[in-house]
């Protein structure tokens, strides 16, 4: 067997998030079916990251092992060919079987996107949160240097996270205007993340940046470890997985796009 590896964008408007579940369709299923209509004794897929119903991609990394000997350009054209039009494979690499791209991620990226119109806009309502308050960026930017670093994140994540080791490493947050004005982007890199936490954190982001909340919000939530001191959850429609940086092996194939 030979290993492959994807890039995969997709639109997670109608999907229940990326891993199989008993019930809704997800990521994982549609893809697989992709896949093993190409090569019907392939591997169970490999991802990266496990986004949530409704939370976007344009970079999730995705490995299996394959059974055919398929050049990557044609892993590419032939596994769309048998997918729905909002999920897309990017890019195939032939890299050794086993490879499995959730242990050899250095670090994410995700962009939340707030839209800051005064006017809804219907081209943006799956892609941006749009928040009718009036938002000051240059608050918001200062109360995001408090996340950045290694700290205890546990008081920034959803009561279905159990995880025991909730210390994690950010080394990017930075809140971005749009020239035009009409919205605000917060970009977050990460070593790993916790069940919700970028969206608790652009929740509470909001609120300090509308005037709900005070400054140093995030560094008191960061010390007591308390939830309750937060802000909501931000939805998951503004909610992108940018990119994935992989440790790869050292013996890698042919990529397409090269």
């Amino acid at each position: 067997m030979r290993g492959v590896l994807l890039t995969v964008a997709y639109d997670g408007t109608d999907f229940s998030g990326w891993a199989i579940q008993k019930v809704g369709r997800t990521v994982a299923d549609t893809l697989n079916g992709g896949v093993l209509a190409v090569d019907a004794k392939a591997s169970p897929l490999r991802g990266t990251s496990r986004t949530d119903a409704g939370v976007h991609a344009e970079s999730q990394m995705v490995a299996f092992d394959a059974t055919l000997d398929i050049a990557p350009r044609n892993w590419v054209l032939a596994i769309n060919s048998n997918l729905p039009d909002d999920v897309a494979v990017q890019r195939a690499q032939i890299i050794p079987a086993g490879f499995n791209p959730r242990f050899q991620c250095r670090e994410k990226t995700y962009r939340y996107r707030l839209s800051t119109d005064r006017v809804r806009d219907p081209l943006r309502r799956h892609r941006a949160w749009r928040v009718a308050y009036a938002l000051d960026p240059t608050r918001m930017a200062e109360e995001a240097r408090a996340a950045l670093g290694t700290h205890d994140f546990r008081a920034f994540r959803s009561s279905g996270d159990e995880r025991t080791d909730t210390v994690r490493s950010l080394s990017r947050v930075d809140v971005v205007s749009a020239e035009d004005g009409r919205s605000i982007d917060v970009v977050v890199t990460g070593d790993a993340f916790l069940y919700n936490m970028v969206r608790i954190l652009v929740g509470t982001l909001v609120d300090v940046g509308r005037g709900k909340a005070t400054p140093g919000t995030v560094a008191r939530a960061i010390k007591e470890g308390a939830r309750e001191l937060l802000g909501e959850t931000a939805p998951p429609h503004g909610l992108t997985l940018e990119h994935v940086e992989l440790d790869l092996p050292s013996e890698l194939g042919e990529a397409w796009p090269p």
